[in-house]
């Protein structure tokens, strides 16, 4: 009887830096098309908190993404994800969610 096939360490962590890249390009529209839709009816205080929150928000997932593609190029077992990077992705997701929401209603 033959073992099952060695895996490949490399496709793992590609198909994990993808789907970061992709989750980042998301939340860029998510952000720009808040942005936009705050800006719609002028310029006024809450519209322009309603950008600089959804800046601040894409900033900070944009950091952690930019940092867990960074540890999962060139390396055959990348490090684990920190908890704390995985709660602020997850709480910028969801207030990028909540902006989305809030536009909508």
């Amino acid at each position: 009887m033959t073992g099952a096939p060695a895996r490949d360490p490399g496709l793992q962590p590609e198909r994990t830096r993808l789907a970061w890249r992709r989750t980042t390009l998301s939340c860029t529209v998510a952000a720009v098309l808040a942005a936009r839709q705050a800006l719609h009816g002028g310029l006024t205080a809450v519209s322009l908190i309603a950008v600089a929150l959804s800046v601040l928000v894409w900033l900070g997932f944009l950091a952690v993404a930019h940092r867990r593609i960074q540890s999962l190029s060139g390396v055959a077992r990348p490090e684990v994800l920190r908890a704390r990077e995985a709660v602020t992705a997850m709480a910028c997701v969801t207030a990028l969610a909540g902006f989305a929401v809030a536009v909508l209603v």
